[in-house]
C-alpha cells in the first residue's frame, strides 16, 4: 500500500490588514495634504453621480501593492491621490489600510502625483528586472503604473514650478496628452476636466490643481459651496426686500392718489358705474 506524500499549500496573499500601511516616510511640503484634501472634496458630487451605490474609493498617500516582496512596502506605490470605481469603500466593514491589487483585480481610473522637486522620480520609466546575479532592479513608478498597475490617466504637479502634465495609457505605454482650449485635460470616464487655479485655500494664495466639469464650471469645495448658497441667500433677501419697497411706494402712491381724487370730490372706492 502505498501512502501519498502531502502536499503543503502555499500561503495566501496576504490583504490589506497583513500589509504595511506606511513605509515610514513622510510628507513632503505643506502643500500635500490640503491639495489633496481639495481635490477630494470637489469630486465628491461627481462620484456620486457616478457610484450612487457608493461603490468607490480615494487614496491619499495611501499605498497600491502589485506584487509581493520582502519586506512587502518594496512590492507597492502609494500616489499622492487616485480614484478607483466599482470597489467597498470598506472591506469586511473595516477602513482600508491600503489598496492590494491582487486582491480586487481594479486598476484604479486616475493616480495623481504631487512633486515637491522637478518630478524626476515621478517619470522614472525604469523596468523591473533581475540581474544574472539575481538582484532585482527597483522599477520606476512611471513604469509600474503603466505596465503592471495600468492606470488609465496618470498626472505629475510640479508645485514649485506651476507645472502640470497630464497623461493617458495607450497602447501599453503613456502618451502625454494635450490641454483643451480652456487650458484643461479632459477625463473622459469622470466626465470632469484638470487643471490649474490660482486662488487660496487653507491660508495658502497659489496655484492649486482643480477639477473643472465638462462645460468648464469649477467645481467647488464645501467651503465655497456655502458661501456660495450665502451670496444666493443674500441676493434672494435683497430682492425681496426691493419688491417689498416697490410694493410700498405703489401702495403709497396710490394713497396719495385717492386722497387727491377726495379733495376734488371725487370718491375712489365708489363703483365706475359709467
Amino acid at each position: 500500500m502505498t501512502i501519498g506524500t502531502r502536499t503543503d499549500l502555499p500561503p495566501a496573499f496576504p490583504d490589506h490588514t497583513q500589509l504595511p500601511e506606511s513605509d515610514g516616510t513622510f510628507v513632503k511640503n505643506f502643500q500635500e495634504h490640503p491639495q489633496s484634501i481639495i481635490l477630494t472634496d470637489s469630486i465628491g458630487s461627481v462620484l456620486r453621480q457616478l457610484h450612487p451605490d457608493g461603490q468607490y474609493a480615494i487614496g491619499q498617500d495611501c499605498g497600491i501593492y502589485w506584487r509581493e516582496t520582502d519586506p512587502p512596502e518594496k512590492g507597492a506605490e502609494a500616489p499622492d491621490w487616485f480614484y478607483v470605481g466599482n470597489v467597498p469603500p470598506l472591506l469586511n466593514g473595516e477602513i482600508r489600510r491600503s489598496y492590494v491589487l491582487w486582491r480586487e483585480f481594479m486598476a484604479p481610473t486616475i493616480a495623481i502625483e504631487l512633486a515637491s522637486g522637478d518630478g524626476e522620480e515621478e517619470r522614472d520609466a525604469t523596468p523591473l528586472s533581475v540581474s544574472a546575479e539575481g538582484k532585482t532592479t527597483k522599477p520606476g513608478k512611471f513604469w509600474v503604473y503603466g505596465h503592471i498597475i495600468r492606470i488609465p490617466y496618470y498626472a505629475i504637479y510640479e508645485i514649485k514650478n506651476g507645472k502640470l502634465e497630464v497623461y493617458h495609457l495607450q497602447d501599453f505605454s503613456y502618451q502625454r496628452i494635450e490641454p483643451n482650449e480652456r487650458g484643461y485635460y479632459p477625463i473622459p470616464p469622470l466626465g470632469v476636466e484638470l487643471g490649474l487655479w490660482q486662488g487660496t485655500y487653507q491660508n495658502q494664495t497659489q496655484l492649486w490643481l482643480r477639477w473643472w466639469d465638462s462645460e468648464g464650471n469649477l467645481l467647488l469645495i464645501g467651503e465655497e459651496r456655502a458661501e456660495l448658497e450665502q451670496q444666493r441667500a443674500e441676493n434672494e433677501r435683497q430682492r425681496a426686500e426691493t419688491e417689498r419697497q416697490r410694493a410700498e411706494q405703489a401702495e403709497q402712491k396710490a394713497a396719495r392718489l385717492a386722497a387727491r381724487l377726495r379733495e376734488m370730490g371725487i370718491d375712489p372706492d365708489a363703483d365706475d358705474l359709467a
